[in-house]
């Protein structure tokens, strides 16, 4: 699994300047305690916790909890790390705000799966606190990928791995909306060194209202772009920010 290695995870995901940006300003912003869902390997909550928020941050893989361990003793700051699924945890805090980023809600795919993550969100929300997140605007380019077909994906250099080729194939099922993509990563040595499942559910402007409405949380702004664009059918993501009624 992708998410068993958090040094190749971050050598072909790092986040992008504007991802890091905003969470960052968002989390200043809200001047509180902050948590992130999903969090991986700290990429975005190190640099949170280096402004001097209250960060924690909740992930089921413990291998990339050991990743953001080791990347906040190397920078200096404190995070708590929590191991536990998004959909049930009690932390017994609450928090001015709650995010998860890149694309890591749609790791969800069943109704009941997003009514378990908004009442844990709920719960630990203070009042008046935000929800903030982003996800993908579906393309119907990658949706209609024949099945199985292999394309390109990146090309990325690691310190530890040395040059990756990511190829990846897609099965798109339009009855759930789960793209269950494989990818196959290359080093200069070994082809398909590595063959991972990627699935992803596709959540679709309308259907996230729709979504939000059912669950009773309230959508303050989308944005098309991490530097506040207006969000339009051409947009490449949902940028969210919400409260609960």
């Amino acid at each position: 699994m992708l998410y068993d290695d958090p040094d190749l995870y971050d050598a072909l995901l790092p986040a992008s300047p504007e991802q890091m940006a905003f969470y960052c300003n968002l989390a200043r912003a809200r001047a509180g305690a902050v948590l992130e869902l999903a969090c991986g390997s700290g990429q975005m909550l190190v640099p949170i916790s280096a402004q001097g928020v209250s960060a924690t941050g909740l992930d089921l893989s413990s291998k990339m909890l050991a990743g953001m361990r080791q990347r906040a003793a190397a920078s200096a700051v404190q995070v708590q790390c929590i191991e536990a699924d998004m959909r049930d945890f009690n932390i017994k805090q609450r928090f001015s705000l709650i995010f998860i980023a890149r694309n890591s809600l749609l790791h969800l795919f069943e109704l009941d799966d997003f009514s378990a993550f908004f009442a844990a969100v709920r719960r630990h929300l203070e009042p008046n606190g935000v929800l903030a997140f982003d996800i993908f605007n579906p393309s119907m380019q990658v949706v209609s990928r024949p099945s199985g077909e292999r394309f390109h994906v990146m090309r990325k250099t690691s310190p530890l791995h040395g040059e990756l080729i990511v190829e990846a194939t897609s099965d798109y099922d339009r009855q759930s909306q789960v793209n269950r993509a494989t990818w196959f990563i290359s080093t200069s040595e070994q082809r398909d060194r590595w063959v991972v499942p990627l699935h992803l559910r596709s959540i679709y402007p309308q259907e996230l209202l729709a979504l939000l409405a059912l669950n009773r949380v309230c959508l303050m702004s989308r944005d098309g772009d991490f530097t506040g664009g207006r969000f339009t059918s051409m947009s490449a993501n949902q940028v969210c920010q919400c409260r609960f009624d």
